[in-house]
Formats: C-alpha cells, sequence, structure tokens
C-alpha cells in the first residue's frame, strides 16, 4: 500500500515523513526543499504477532508494511506548471491515498508560503490545483466518448457521469464528495482523478496542543470540511513524531502519558488508512513463520489465498479459520480449538475476517 504525504512548502510533510519511516528525509524552512518524492517503507505494528510468535515459537516474523512517499510542496498555478507542479500530480497518481498535511499551528519562524495560517485556504490551495487537473482528464474523456457515441449509445450513461463530474469539479466540489452506485464508482476509479482518492488530513498542531481533546480552531475546521468528503483526520505534532521515533516502547509509554496521549501520530495514520481503503489483516502463523496478510474487507478466501501464492488461490480446496480471539483462548493450541468446535471449514464463498488466522489446503 502506497501513502502519498502531500502538502504546502512549509507545513511540516517532511519532519513528518522523516519521523514515522526514519528516513533522514531533508527538511528545511524553504520551499521545494523536496522535489524527487522520498519512499519510506513502515511496518505495521501488529500485537497480534508478537503473540503468536511466542506461541509458535516461530522462526520469523512478517509484519505487512505501507510505503510512505513524501510528495513535493504544491502553490497555486501546479496545474499550469508551475512551482513543481507537473511532477507532484503526477506522483500523487501513484499512490492509493493522499495523506494531506495541514499547518493548524501559529510560528512566526516558520514561514509560511501563503503569508498567514488559514487550513482551509491552504486545503483548497491543493484541491484547486487538482480540481484543474481533473477537469483536463474529463474534458478529454467527454471528447473522446462523444466521437463512440453514435457507435455505442451504451456509452449514454458514461457521458451522464463525466457530465456530473464536470458540474461538480468546475463548482469547486472534488469527485470525492460525490456519490456513486457500485457500478459508477468502478468507472469513476477507472478514470483515476486525483480529487477522487481517499484522503487523510494530518493537523499537524504545536507541541502544547497534541493532547487528547486539546481545544484547537484550526483542527476544528479541518474535521467540518473533512466530514463533508467523507475523510479522515488525524491530530498530531511532526515535531513530537521526530522525538518519539527516537525511544524504545517502554520510554514511548511514558512519553504518552506525561503528553496525555494514547499512541503515536504513525499509529494513527495506519489505522486511518486501513479504515478509509477498507482493509483488513488476516494471519498465518506455525513454526517456520507467523505473517499478516493484508487484503480489502470482503475479500473471499480464494482470493485471500492468493495473496499467499497464485497455486493457493487456483487449487483452493477449503480455508481452516478460527477467530485470533477465540485461538487465544485455547492458548494457542490447534488440537484443543478442534475439540472445542472452535476451528472452521470454510468454502469458495467464505469473506475472510479481520483477525482470522488460517490454514488454507489447496491442490498443486
Amino acid at each position: 500500500m502506497k501513502l502519498g504525504i502531500v502538502g504546502l512548502p512549509n507545513v511540516g510533510k517532511s519532519t513528518l515523513f522523516n519521523a514515522i519511516t526514519k528516513a533522514g528525509a531533508e527538511a528545511a524552512n524553504y520551499p521545494f526543499c523536496t522535489i524527487e518524492p522520498n519512499i519510506g517503507v513502515v511496518t505495521v505494528p501488529d500485537e497480534r504477532l508478537k503473540v503468536l510468535h511466542e506461541m509458535y515459537n516461530s522462526k520469523k516474523t512478517v509484519y505487512t508494511s505501507i510505503e510512505f512517499y513524501d510528495i513535493a510542496g504544491l502553490v497555486k498555478g501546479a496545474s499550469r506548471g508551475e512551482g513543481l507542479g507537473n511532477k507532484f500530480l503526477g506522483h500523487i497518481r501513484e499512490v492509493a491515498a493522499i495523506v494531506h498535511v495541514v499547518r493548524c499551528f501559529d510560528d512566526p519562524n516558520v514561514v509560511h508560503v501563503e503569508g498567514k495560517i488559514s487550513p482551509l485556504s491552504d486545503i483548497e490551495t491543493i484541491n484547486l490545483e487538482l480540481i484543474f487537473s481533473d477537469l483536463e482528464v474529463i474534458d478529454r474523456r467527454i471528447q473522446r466518448t462523444q466521437k463512440n457515441l453514435k457507435g455505442d449509445k451504451g456509452l449514454q450513461s458514461e457521458i451522464a457521469i463525466l457530465e456530473r463530474l464536470k458540474a461538480a469539479l468546475e463548482s469547486g466540489v472534488t469527485a470525492r464528495s460525490l456519490s456513486f452506485s457500485e457500478e459508477e464508482d468502478a468507472f469513476v476509479k477507472s478514470l483515476d482523478l486525483l480529487t477522487y482518492k481517499p484522503v487523510i488530513y494530518a493537523a499537524n498542531v504545536s507541541e502544547d496542543m497534541v493532547a487528547e481533546g486539546a481545544d484547537n480552531e484550526y483542527v476544528a475546521q479541518v474535521r467540518e470540511y473533512a466530514e463533508k468528503e467523507g475523510s479522515e483526520v488525524v491530530v498530531l505534532c511532526a515535531k513530537l513524531e521526530a522525538e518519539i521515533a527516537e525511544l524504545d516502547d517502554e520510554e514511548k509509554a511514558a512519553f504518552f502519558e506525561d503528553l496525555g496521549i494514547a499512541e503515536s501520530g504513525l499509529d494513527k495514520l495506519i489505522k486511518a488508512s486501513y479504515k478509509l481503503l477498507n482493509l483488513i489483516s488476516f494471519l498465518t502463523a506455525g513454526v517456520p513463520e507467523v505473517r499478516a496478510w493484508t487484503i480489502t474487507r470482503g475479500t473471499k478466501a480464494p482470493q485471500a489465498a492468493g495473496k499467499i501464492h497464485t497455486d493457493f488461490e487456483r487449487g483452493f480446496i477449503r480455508a481452516e479459520t478460527i477467530a485470533y480471539d477465540k485461538l487465544i483462548a485455547c492458548g494457542g493450541n490447534l488440537a484443543t480449538a478442534k475439540e472445542k468446535g472452535l476451528i472452521r471449514s470454510e468454502g469458495k464463498d467464505y469473506e475472510v475476517k479481520d483477525g482470522d488466522v488460517i490454514h488454507f489446503l489447496f491442490n498443486v
């Protein structure tokens, strides 16, 4: 899974990226510090794997991961090639979701590219450039579809969706703010529109505003905006995240307690991304290794097996599965779990659940 970290220059993108990936991306107090996207791979924490590892005395533990792309800052006119706009827009197309870092703190020592602190203005600046880019895509698609309309009247439904999208974009509304049927959604996704990508707004606050429930007017504005378009909001302090990244687990726990927070910004981002992209994890466990596999919610057993190896999907027979909590209640003893009837034998129509511990049976 790839997440692109975006935002106006000097809002804390690279500082956040450094903190959550420890990749050492350059962070400086001037625009366009980041030109090519820095890429960092982050392990997705999952306490269940630690428990299973100890339970099975496994030789190896494999966590799932997320790739974070630190994409260059954007300014007005990017859709027309201003600043690093063309590269910026191209890099966004490569990610599954956008982490839009929004400055929600006052600091006269950190310059703002627009000269003032206004989260909604910052969000709208970037959205407007993405909208301009999407309008070009829509206009080209409408022209091409209209040419083919004479030979295929079925394309009229596509024209209707395209016209609806164009009207929304021209009024300053992002594509993700609109509602579509399942069939329409598949078509809109095929257009690869930038404003249809899921968004997590990372509200970057000052150190004294990071505690849960802290009253921050800027954050309230971001939450209200995000709610209208169905996006997620994560409140964090990029500067503190950099400090947290250097601590061990015990030190982190004490640090969180002092700050009045329950988890790091990275953990919040990961949870928000899984929720936004409708992702879950199933587990495999044994002496050779324990491992987490990320799939879309609603994935059927054969397709989940295919995440491990294509042969598993092709020769799928059944999935022997047990919920993680129930396995732990049996002390990890599969024989006990079988005696209690907790291990289920599921066929091709079974939708895998988050936390399922699965053993796949298949023909070679």
